[in-house]
């Protein structure tokens, strides 16, 4: 299943499953629902809480690299860089524009 957010102030996002619920549920969005609003009222506190997920991964993600031993260096090459994964920032970054705009020109987002 993919996630399709529109809004009337910008291009539609579509996400794969995994990510639009991961970002649904940062938002206080039930993701079992199959359509949904996040009404201009609503924005500021979903851009918030994006924000705060994002420095809650990148916390976490930084505590899983301090670690890392001298062996996780040798490890970590072996299966690939871990540094080139998606991040939540990057996956939300086009989500947080939308809100953005959205807010700005007072419409609502929907999926």
């Amino acid at each position: 299943m993919l996630y399709k957010f529109k809004s009337r102030s910008t291009a539609d996002i579509i996400m794969l499953q995994a990510h639009g619920r991961q970002i649904l549920q940062a938002i206080g969005k039930s993701p079992d629902d199959a359509h949904g609003i996040v009404t201009p009222e609503q924005i500021p506190g979903a851009i918030q809480a994006l924000e705060a997920a994002i420095a809650a991964d990148e916390a976490r993600r930084a505590e899983g690299n301090e670690g890392q031993g001298a062996n996780g260096a040798q490890d970590q090459d072996e299966r690939g860089d871990a540094g080139e994964a998606v991040r939540l920032r990057q996956r939300a970054a086009p989500f947080i524009d939308m809100l953005r705009r959205s807010a700005a020109e007072g419409k609502e987002v929907t999926w």
